[in-house]
Order: C-alpha cells, then sequence, then structure tokens
C-alpha cells in the first residue's frame, strides 16, 4: 500500500474515535459573542491545543484582547511546501432554543433519510469542520509518523462576533505565519456528492445617504406642489443607479472588473443549477440584474448595487399628511475582481451630488469597505486539490464561487500576502445559525479523507 493508501484506510479505522473527539469538543458551549462563556472559549481552545500537541504539533493557546487564538506547527519533509490551515472554534448563541429538537451542547448521531448526521452548535460551522482536518494530520501520523507538507494551524476564537483581534494578530504574527498557501474550511460543497472549491469572494462598500431639504417635517396640504420633497429626490436618483438592462451607472463603476473564463463559465452551465427553483424557493420567477448574465454570473461574478433600506416622513400607525424634511437610504455594492471599494463609494457620492436640486443636500456615512477575492483559475495549487478531491467523490471538483465575502480570505491576502484554497465540506442545509444545525457524517468521514488527498497532492 502507498503512503496515501495506509493514512486513508487509518482515517477509515479511527472514525469511531474520530467522532467522540469531535463530540467531546462539540460539548463545550464556546459562544463567543457572550462574556459570560469566555471560559468555555478559553477551554475549547485548550482543548484543541492538547488534543495537537499528541499528534506531535508544536501548539499553543495564544491571548488576544479577546478569545485566545489556537496556533500549531508540525515540520514537512526537507523541501516541502508549507501550507496553513484556517477555522474557528467559536460558535453561535442557540437562540432561540425551544425550536431546537435535541440540546444543542449534547451532539447526536440521527439517521434521516437513510443518512446519518450530527446535530450540535457549531457541527458544521466550524467544529465539524475543522476536525476533518485534525483527523487527516492524525491519518497520516498514524499511518506513515510525518505528515506529507509543513503545515501550520490558526484556529480563531472570535470569527463568530467579527474578529476583533484577528487583524493586529496576523500583522504581529505575519512572519511565524506566513505559508506558501492557505487552507481555509470554512464553505460549503456544490451538493451532497460534488466537491467544490471556491475561488472567487465578492467584495463590498456600503453607504448611508441622507437627502436634507426643509429646516422641519412640512404640512403637505400648505406646502404641497412648492417645496422640494426630499423623499422624492432621493427615490430619483437611486432608481438613475440602474440603466434600462440593469447595468450600474456609477461613472467608473465597472473598472477591474475582469470577464469570467468561457471554460469556467461552460463548468458552471454543466452543474445542473435552476434558477428557476433557486428563484422559484423565495417567491420570485424572472432574473433581475443584468441583462444576458445567467444567475450564477450575476450572483458569483458580477458587481451589484443594492438599496438596502429607505426611511423618510410619517411611517407608523395611521397616515400623516407631512413633506419631510429629510429621507435616507442605505445601500450595498457587491463588488468582484479588481474592483477598488473606496473609488466606488466616492463614485456613489458623485452620483448622489451631482443629481441634488436647489435647496437640497446630502450627508453620508460610511459603513465598510472591503475588496473582493479572486484566486488566479491558473494557480497550480488549485488544480492539484481539485484533482485529489475529484479522486476522493469519484465527481470533478466544482470550481465555484461566492456571492458572500469571507473576511479571513482578504486578510490572509492582505496581511500575509497569501492566496487561499476554500474547501469545505458543509451542504446548504445544515442550519447553520440557526436551530439543529447539523453535519453529514459522510461529511465528516470523507472531509477528512479529502484532506489527506489534498496534502498529499500539494506536497507533489
Amino acid at each position: 500500500m502507498s503512503a496515501l493508501d495506509q493514512t486513508l484506510s487509518k482515517i477509515d479505522t479511527n472514525m469511531d474515535g474520530a467522532l467522540e473527539r469531535l463530540f467531546e469538543l462539540l460539548k463545550i458551549e464556546s459562544v463567543s459573542t457572550d462574556p459570560a462563556y469566555k471560559a468555555s472559549c478559553t477551554k475549547a481552545g485548550q482543548w484543541l491545543v492538547d488534543e495537537l500537541n499528541s499528534l506531535g504539533f508544536d501548539a499553543s493557546l495564544r491571548e488576544t484582547p479577546g478569545h485566545p487564538m489556537v496556533v500549531a506547527h508540525h515540520e514537512g519533509p526537507e523541501g516541502a511546501p508549507h501550507v496553513l490551515f484556517y477555522g474557528h472554534y467559536d460558535v453561535q448563541p442557540v437562540d432561540p432554543i425551544e425550536l431546537w429538537d435535541t440540546a444543542p451542547f449534547e451532539p447526536t448521531l440521527k439517521e434521516v433519510n437513510g443518512a446519518k448526521r450530527i446535530y450540535a452548535r457549531g457541527s458544521s460551522d466550524d467544529k465539524g469542520q475543522l476536525m476533518t482536518f485534525v483527523e487527516a494530520c492524525r491519518g497520516w501520523k498514524e499511518a506513515t509518523g510525518a505528515l506529507p507538507c509543513r503545515v501550520t494551524i490558526l484556529f480563531e476564537g472570535e470569527e463568530e462576533s467579527g474578529s476583533p483581534s484577528l487583524v493586529p494578530f496576523l500583522e504581529a504574527t505575519a512572519e511565524e505565519l506566513k505559508a506558501d498557501i492557505a487552507l481555509v474550511c470554512d464553505t460549503n460543497m456544490w451538493d451532497a456528492n460534488t466537491p467544490a472549491i471556491t475561488t472567487a469572494l465578492r467584495g463590498m462598500a456600503s453607504d448611508e445617504v441622507t437627502i436634507h431639504a426643509a429646516s422641519r417635517d412640512l404640512h403637505s396640504g400648505y406646502y404641497g406642489g412648492a417645496a422640494q420633497n426630499p423623499i422624492h429626490v432621493l427615490s430619483k436618483i437611486l432608481a438613475d443607479m440602474h440603466d434600462e438592462s440593469g447595468a450600474v451607472t456609477l461613472e467608473g463603476f465597472y473598472d477591474g472588473v475582469e470577464e469570467t473564463p468561457d471554460g469556467i463559465k461552460q463548468m458552471w452551465a454543466g452543474l445542473g443549477f435552476s434558477a428557476k427553483d433557486f428563484l422559484g424557493d423565495i417567491g420570485l420567477s424572472m432574473p433581475s440584474g443584468e441583462a444576458n448574465r445567467s444567475v450564477l454570473e450575476q450572483t458569483w461574478a458580477r458587481p451589484t448595487a443594492e438599496v438596502n433600506g429607505i426611511t423618510g416622513g410619517y411611517t407608523g400607525e395611521g397616515f400623516k399628511t407631512v413633506i419631510a424634511a429629510q429621507a435616507s437610504a442605505k445601500v450595498s455594492f457587491r463588488l468582484v475582481g479588481k474592483q477598488d471599494p473606496h473609488k466606488v463609494a466616492e463614485a456613489f457620492r458623485k452620483h448622489i451630488n451631482d443629481r441634488l436640486p436647489e435647496d437640497c443636500t446630502a450627508t453620508f456615512k460610511e459603513h465598510g469597505r472591503n475588496p473582493a477575492t479572486q484566486l488566479d483559475y491558473n494557480l497550480p495549487e488549485l488544480k492539484k486539490a481539485a484533482d485529489a478531491l475529484t479522486a476522493e467523490w469519484g465527481k470533478d471538483a466544482a470550481i465555484i464561487a461566492g456571492g458572500g465575502s469571507i473576511p479571513i480570505v482578504g486578510n490572509f491576502k492582505r496581511q500575509l500576502s497569501m492566496d487561499s484554497l476554500l474547501i469545505g465540506y458543509a451542504l446548504a442545509d445544515d442550519a447553520i445559525h440557526s436551530p439543529n444545525e447539523k453535519y453529514e457524517l459522510k461529511s465528516f468521514q470523507k472531509g477528512a479523507r479529502s484532506w489527506a488527498r489534498v496534502l498529499e497532492a500539494l506536497a507533489q
């Protein structure tokens, strides 16, 4: 048997023990947002440190102003690549507790429709996911006595509470943590039988704008028709952000937006995605946004301008005939490629100011600026990892993108100048952040086997 085959066999025979270890970790109530669970967060971090040290890692708990980080190092063969694996041990609160079918911190293995599932808070997000990598390392160590790569591990304890300590920690430990490639497990498969690597995440710029007109709210009978109505002004200006084809009209908005390669679009077309089902699930039928773009391209690879909320005038029960003195809107822009979030925000503010009529002014409040992340489709590590996943699952790994953001990926790029492979084994129906969170036993076992294969592939 090859070293890889021995490792995979060891992972399989270790599965009962692996589940026991995962259940131990899941029982620790590491809710990072609630100060009442501070000791539990430290306990979870220390549990991981002890587990990694038992596998031959040099692991330690690193204090931060919030919850501690777990950092561990393991040497690899001379000349082998260096990988940094990231996960987080903190979890979301469990409320509303009355909607759970089982106690959230008493992990339960159930069979549902022929599939075994692990139910507990953190089973999918992210304790089950990070333990797939730990068990892959265990398999390699017990089968061969070594790891095929040099491995550094970073487990965070504040991901679910905004990661306030992360950037200062990365900046302080940049030389220690920097590797050839980062591996991030906090993501999904395409479906229950198709592995995936997420190669792009949209960034975001968001602003709040307030249009000011009269010095006070006005009686609409006395002043109506003569006084500027800031709700009308704001509505018209916001409507002007898109043309008839759905394209965004802000000056320079598409600077840095690159076309998705035809081969990737063809791969997406072959994923079996149904736009009708996707929209039908939410009571819609027709795609909006840019014309002549598929829904996957619209949500994964194209930028957007969305109005997320509008307020102005009287919005309480009943009716009040006033012309508001001001009106406000919250607007966000999902960004792709090399779009500059600061330039996009400036273009939005210029769009507003250029269209203000006499007697109106605008004020703005910033709500965030984060660039998109895009992995080079020709990156050698991407192909190696995709081939490894295909070998394990028997289906070609889907090269997908994400409509949202995973901040750590941008942090690794900015603070450590390092690309990330986003490989996880969660499913869309895992109910993360919700009652009855679950993780498929198949995801846990084949996830560990997948990581063993990925490490071997990256070592080549």
